[in-house]
C-alpha cells in the first residue's frame, strides 16, 4: 500500500522537455490517449459505469455458486417451497371464491392482485439476498449483484403494467380510459428524456421561482470569487447571538435545499431564532472549469468565507455547518486550521456528512477502479461531470419511489401532479468539475485517505482527531447516500464533545424537517470528551428520544456553545482581496447570482 501522504493541489507531472515523436514519453501519452478515447466511447454508451465492475461481480458469484452443490440444492428446495406456499395460500385466500356481483368481482381481482404483487416481492427479496450467500464472494461483489439484480426485477414488477396495477385498472375503469390517454401524452412529452432514468428536466421551472416562492429569506451577497458568493442574511431580531453562522451547503446541490419556502427554511428558522446567518452559495461549473481542484473548493469556499466573515465580524468565532459534501470538506479545513491552533471555530456541525468511507451504504456499488476509470473518461471529455448523469445514479439507489412509481403515477394513472418545494429543488441539477470530483472520489471513497492520516493541507497531515471545536452531528435513519451508521464514525475520530441526533427520514427530507413536520422523530445523545465510546445500537438504546424536529434540539445546542448576545449589523460588503464585488457596488439581492446557473458557461 503506498502510505505517500497525498495532496489534493499536487501538481500533474510535467510534460518532457524535448520529446520528439520516437520518445518514450511521446509513445507513452499517444498509448494513453488511444486507451482513454476507447475509455471514453464506452463511458458515453454506459453513461458512465463500467461494464467491467459488473461483470467481474457476476463472475465472482457465479464462481463461487458453481463449486457450491450444497447451497444450489439448499436455494432450489427453497425455491420450490416458496412457490408451493405462495400456490396454496393463492387458491386459499382467492381461489375458491366465486364472485356474485360486478363489485365482489372487482374486490377479487383487487385481492388477488395484490397477493400477486407481495408475492413478488418476497421472490424479489429472496432473490436479490441469495447473491451475498455463497462463502468466499466478496462484499463488494455480493452488493454489486444484489443491486444490479434488482434493477432488472424492479422493471418487471406487476404495478409497472396496467393488468398488474388495480388502480390503474381501477382508475381507467372509472374514466373510459382518459387516464391512459393522459399518460401517453405525458410520456412523449419525456420522450426526449427517454434515456434518463431521473425526472425530466424542469430546472428553469426551479430557477424562475427562485427569490419568489423559493430561496425568499432577505440577505445580499457580501462577496463573490469565481467558486462562490457568500449571502449574509438580514436579521429579524433586536438581539442576536456573539457568534455567527457559516453553512457550506454540498456543491452537489444547490443551496436552497436549506432556504426553500419559508415554512420550511432552515436559514429562515435560524435567523429568526436571534442567529446571524452567512451561507455559501456554489458557482454551477462548466467547461472553463475543469481544472478545479478539492482544494480550490477549500481555499476558494470555506477558507475564503471565513476570511469574509472575518472582515465584517472581526475577531468573532463561529458556528461552522456542512452539509453533506460540504460536511466532508469542513471537516477538512476544520482540522487544517485546528493544525494551525486557529481558533477561529465555536463549533462544527455535521448534517448527513461522512468523514470515514469505509461503508459508504449504496453508493459503493458506483465506487472502484473500473468505475472510476470510466468515469474519468466520460468527465474528461467535457470537463465536469454532467447534473443529469448523478441524477440518474441517484434516482437508481431508490428506484422502486424515484423511477418505477413515477411512472405509475404519470403514465398509468395519468397524474402529474403540482411539484412540492423539495422536489422542484431536487430537479434543479448541478455539475461537478472534473479534477475535484475525480479526487473526491479518489481520496475518499476508494482510498479514505482522510481518516488513514494520508491527507496533507497545505503541504502537512491533517486528521479529524485535531479538531477541538465540540461537534453536533445528524444522522437520518432511511439516508441512501450517507448511511447514518457511517455518520456516526465521527466518535472513533474525533477527541472532543460530541453531539449526535439521530432523525427519521431521508438525506433531504431528514434534514429539512420544521418544527411542524408532522411525525417526526429524534434521539439526541452527548458523547462528552473522555467517555467511552459505544457503538450505534448501545447509543440508541442509551439516547433521549423526542417527538418532533430535530431542529429546536439543535437551536438549543448551538445557544449553549455561543458566549452572549451584541446588536445585529446590517449586511456589508467584505472588504478583502479577491472580492469581485467592487467597493461602491451596490450589494446583489440573496439568493444571489450562482443559483440561477443552469447552462455551462
Amino acid at each position: 500500500m503506498n502510505m505517500i501522504p497525498k495532496s489534493f493541489d499536487s501538481p500533474a507531472p510535467a510534460p518532457v522537455e524535448g520529446a520528439d515523436e520516437t520518445s518514450p514519453a511521446t509513445s507513452l501519452d499517444l498509448v494513453d490517449s488511444v486507451d482513454r478515447h476507447i475509455w471514453h466511447i464506452l463511458a458515453r454508451a454506459t453513461h458512465g459505469a463500467s461494464p467491467i465492475a459488473i461483470s467481474t461481480a457476476w463472475y465472482d458469484w457465479l464462481a463461487h455458486i458453481a463449486i457450491s452443490p450444497g447451497l444450489r440444492a439448499q436455494l432450489t428446495l427453497e425455491a420450490r417451497a416458496m412457490a408451493f406456499e405462495h400456490w396454496k395460500q393463492f387458491w386459499i385466500q382467492t381461489g375458491f371464491t366465486l364472485p356474485r356481483s360486478p363489485e365482489e368481482f372487482s374486490a377479487l381481482t383487487e385481492a388477488r392482485l395484490k397477493f400477486i404483487q407481495d408475492a413478488y416481492d418476497e421472490w424479489v427479496n429472496w432473490l436479490t439476498q441469495s447473491t451475498a450467500r455463497p462463502v468466499g464472494v466478496s462484499r463488494v461483489h455480493a452488493e454489486r449483484t444484489s443491486f444490479s439484480l434488482r434493477q432488472v426485477l424492479e422493471a418487471f414488477h406487476p404495478r409497472n403494467f396496467l393488468l398488474g396495477n388495480s388502480e390503474a385498472l381501477r382508475t381507467t375503469a372509472d374514466e373510459a380510459g382518459a387516464n391512459l390517454m393522459r399518460g401517453f401524452g405525458y410520456f412523449f412529452e419525456d420522450i426526449s428524456d427517454a434515456a434518463r432514468l431521473s425526472p425530466p428536466d424542469r430546472e428553469g421551472e426551479a430557477a424562475s421561482e427562485l427569490g419568489e416562492t423559493l430561496a425568499t429569506t432577505p440577505g445580499k451577497v457580501i462577496y463573490r470569487n469565481r467558486l462562490i458568493e457568500l449571502i449574509h442574511y438580514e436579521p429579524t431580531t433586536s438581539q442576536v447571538k456573539r457568534e455567527p453562522i457559516l453553512i457550506t451547503p454540498a456543491w452537489i446541490m444547490k443551496y436552497y435545499i436549506l432556504d426553500l419556502s419559508a415554512q420550511s427554511s432552515l436559514v429562515k428558522y435560524l435567523v429568526d431564532s436571534g442567529f446571524t446567518v452567512f451561507m455559501i452559495s456554489w458557482h454551477n461549473p462548466g467547461p472553463d472549469d475543469r481544472n478545479l481542484s478539492f482544494d480550490d473548493y477549500r481555499q476558494l469556499g470555506v477558507m475564503a468565507a471565513l476570511d469574509a466573515i472575518n472582515a465584517v465580524l472581526p475577531g468573532i468565532p463561529l458556528h461552522a455547518v456542512g452539509y453533506c459534501l460540504g460536511g466532508t470538506l469542513l471537516s477538512v479545513t476544520a482540522a487544517g486550521l485546528a493544525r494551525e491552533d486557529e481558533r477561529r471555530l465555536a463549533s462544527m456541525t455535521l448534517l448527513a456528512a461522512q468523514t470515514d468511507f469505509t461503508e459508504p451504504g449504496e453508493l459503493a456499488v458506483y465506487i472502484d477502479e473500473a468505475q472510476l476509470a470510466a468515469l474519468d473518461a466520460d468527465m474528461e471529455s467535457h470537463g465536469y461531470l454532467d447534473g443529469d448523469q448523478m441524477a440518474a445514479a441517484f434516482a437508481l439507489l431508490r428506484s422502486r419511489d424515484l423511477i418505477w412509481r413515477r411512472i405509475q403515477t404519470e403514465y398509468l394513472l395519468g397524474q402529474r401532479g403540482e411539484q412540492i418545494d423539495l422536489v422542484k429543488w431536487n430537479e434543479d441539477v448541478t455539475r461537478m468539475p472534473y479534477r475535484m470530483h475525480s479526487q473526491y472520489l479518489r481520496h475518499f471513497f476508494l482510498n479514505n485517505d482522510f481518516v488513514q492520516g494520508r491527507l496533507n493541507v497545505d503541504g502537512q497531515p491533517v486528521a479529524v482527531s485535531d479538531i477541538r471545536a465540540p461537534i453536533f452531528a445528524l444522522g437520518t435513519t432511511k439516508d441512501h447516500v450517507a448511511p447514518w451508521r457511517s455518520v456516526f464514525k465521527i466518535h472513533l475520530f474525533a477527541d472532543t464533545e460530541v453531539t449526535f441526533a439521530l432523525t427519521n427520514g431521508g438525506h433531504n427530507a431528514g434534514v429539512v424537517s420544521p418544527p411542524d413536520h408532522p411525525h417526526r422523530t429524534h434521539w439526541i445523545h452527548t458523547k462528552l470528551d473522555g467517555d467511552h465510546y459505544l457503538d450505534p445500537d448501545h447509543w440508541k438504546a442509551q439516547a433521549e428520544e423526542r417527538e418532533g424536529s430535530w431542529w429546536p434540539s439543535w437551536r438549543d445546542w448551538l445557544a449553549g456553545k455561543s458566549s452572549g448576545e451584541r446588536k445585529p449589523k446590517k449586511p456589508k460588503r467584505a472588504d478583502i482581496a479577491g472580492n469581485e464585488i467592487g467597493s461602491g457596488e451596490t450589494l446583489p439581492a440573496a439568493p444571489g447570482q450562482y443559483v440561477r446557473e443552469t447552462v455551462p458557461r
